[in-house]
């Protein structure tokens, strides 16, 4: 049997935009942690061989302090997605007009700063719609990674609400944060959404662990581990163990504050886990890439997606052929 693949992907999710979520005080100054992280990550991702796909936030490009850290994750040979420009997690709100601006202000800041082109989309908080997915078509898209099919949205977003400051109205523009309880029963596979005109656009979900759909991102391993890491190292093994039984190719995602304590990165004790050190999720992340090593080849979310567009005998390089 062949041995699967697996992409990594990180949602470059800066600290405005976790102080924006949070409506936390001084997050219209688009404050950075991407002069700490990003030399970091990078350094770590090249102890580790690896390269991955790293979704950038249009208004963190537009910014001139970061630009030559976008730069470096170019440079570094990491592909580059686009993540929306003001990272709002209620884009499946926005019209369509609204999405047009904001994907193609993105895009083209992206596309300045990094020098490459972004064929991969991914919305904020896991938001999406129809139209979303018509834009990112016409505009040549190669795939959107926006899907988290699970069960328990609804739970992670009613914690989130209890931890944060958000207003009633802020609440109810983000009442679709995380997804809905019926995403559980979305495809967990790469698959090609039908849309108008006859086109289609392939959608890379976020894995969940396959048949009991519950998350294996980051994220949720790191919130494990808190608990206790022989039990998050046993979830996780089950849940490869599932992929490789279905036949499931993981697309894994990682954020900042997976990699980030507040021994690095200050004024976000708002968000959890945080008190956990950078050292000891340095350490859990390497052995959850070493556990994902043993089992799939790693690869970025572009070298997964051509070889699904090879399997279908469809050119990659121009999709709409």
């Amino acid at each position: 049997m062949s041995k699967l693949t697996a992409s990594l992907s990180l949602d470059l999710d800066n600290k405005w935009s976790y102080m924006k979520n949070n409506n936390s005080e001084g997050w219209e100054g688009f404050p950075t942690y991407l002069d700490i992280f990003v030399p970091y990550i990078l350094k770590l991702l090249g102890e580790l061989e690896l390269k991955i796909t790293f979704f950038i936030v249009g208004q963190d490009a537009a910014v001139e302090k970061n630009q030559e850290y976008i730069r470096m994750i170019a440079d570094a040979g990491h592909e580059i997605g686009n993540h929306s420009f003001k990272h709002e997690t209620y884009l499946h709100l926005y019209t369509r007009e609204e999405l047009e601006e904001e994907i193609d202000k993105s895009h083209n800041i992206i596309k300045s700063i990094s020098g490459q082109e972004p064929k991969g989309f991914r919305g904020p908080g896991f938001t999406w719609s129809e139209t979303l997915l018509e834009v990112l078509e016409a505009r040549g898209y190669v795939y959107d990674s926006s899907t988290f099919p699970t069960f328990i949205g609804p739970l992670a977003r009613m914690y989130y609400f209890k931890t944060s400051n958000l207003t009633d109205e802020q609440k109810k523009e983000r009442k679709e944060l995380f997804g809905k309880f019926s995403d559980g029963f979305m495809k967990l596979k790469p698959y090609f959404w039908k849309l108008k005109n006859n086109s289609k656009l392939l959608e890379v979900p976020v894995t969940t662990m396959p048949i009991f759909r519950i998350p294996i991102h980051l994220t949720y391993l790191m919130y494990l581990s808190s608990l206790s890491k022989p039990l998050m190292f046993l979830y996780l093994k089950c849940a490869m163990l599932l992929c490789r039984l279905t036949r499931t190719s993981p697309n894994f995602l990682i954020h900042p504050t997976d990699l980030l304590g507040d021994d690095m990165v200050k004024g976000m004790e708002f968000f959890p886990g945080m008190m956990i050190p950078s050292h000891e999720k340095k350490a859990i992340f390497k052995t959850i890439i070493k556990i994902f090593a043993k089992h799939f080849t790693l690869v970025t979310m572009e070298e997964q997606v051509a070889k699904i567009y090879e399997k279908c005998d469809i050119s990659f390089n121009n999709v709409k052929a």
